[in-house]
């Protein structure tokens, strides 16, 4: 029994040497004590952690839906010959106020008359984006009526009349000042509190947005597109620049050090709506 024990134990002995001369190098080197690498923390390493995002103003929280993975446009994978974004000043004599300071927390949005239906939202909101609003200097500019749509779920939810704590008005959360604006710049008379007006309202923003990125950053090159240099929603282009400045402000995208892409998620979230949207459906 002793002797069958030994021949056993020597066995054993014999396997794990054989085994430890087998394992202990890699192609990659000898690995110290036998211990196999930390893949993990490898990976954890090489990994870029994503950019937080700022926090959009109120009156864009839980208005329009959270965008998913799926519903993400696809970009081209053809890069563009667009010019790169270099500043120049603009032509402009008065320039649109500045977004007012956020909301106080816990503040809730106020319900002011009756709200259009879906049917009579989808009418305005294409309506406002088939009309040209630079007739003269820039009759090719079009907002596209995904793009309108898109922006007005994530605004309000296409909820007309929804008044937001920071004064975001109705379909577009046009502020009030931003209305008289561009009425003023455009001599119209549109009356921010009606869906359709408020439509409009919002729409010819766009296209006021589109116009000076294009002609301040693009060298008068109006095309919004998600290829290109513009794949990414975190890229200085123009449909970026155009949806960052709807919502935080113009003023805080061109900036001092250049084009800057201030809010992301928001970016994100309306791109992804312009192919995703439950909207687009009704």
């Amino acid at each position: 029994m002793r002797t069958r024990a030994r021949r056993t134990l020597v066995v054993l002995v014999a396997a794990v040497l054989a085994v430890a001369g087998c394992g202990g190098e890699t192609a990659g080197g000898d690995l110290a004590g036998g211990e196999a690498p930390d893949i993990a923390a490898e990976v954890a390493q090489e990994t870029v952690a994503p950019t937080e995002s700022p926090t959009p103003p109120p009156h864009v929280q839980g208005f329009g839906a959270a965008p998913t993975p799926s519903a993400s446009p696809t970009p081209s994978a053809t890069k563009s010959a667009r010019p790169k974004p270099t500043r120049k000043p603009p032509v402009e004599a008065k320039l649109p106020p500045a977004v007012p300071a956020p909301a106080p927390s816990g503040c809730k949005p106020k319900y002011v008359g009756t709200q259009a239906t879906r049917a009579q939202a989808k009418a305005a909101l294409t309506e406002a984006a088939g009309r040209t609003y630079w007739p003269t200097s820039a009759p090719g500019i079009r907002v596209p009526v995904n793009l309108v749509k898109a922006v007005a779920w994530q605004e309000s939810g296409w909820q007309s009349n929804i008044i937001a704590c920071d004064g975001g008005i109705g379909l577009m959360q046009v502020m009030p000042d931003t209305a008289a604006y561009v009425n003023m710049r455009f001599e119209k008379n549109y009356d921010v509190d009606d869906y359709r007006d408020n439509a409009t309202l919002g729409a010819n923003y766009l296209a006021w947005l589109i116009k000076y990125f294009g002609d301040v950053y693009f060298e008068g090159d109006y095309t919004l597109t998600y290829d290109g240099e513009c794949a990414s929603h975190t890229a200085p282009c123009l449909v970026n620049a155009v949806l960052a400045a709807y919502n935080f402000g113009y003023g805080k995208v061109d900036t001092a050090d250049g084009l800057v892409i201030p809010n992301p998620r928001y970016v994100e979230n309306v791109r992804a709506l312009t192919t995703g949207c439950e909207c687009l459906a009704f």
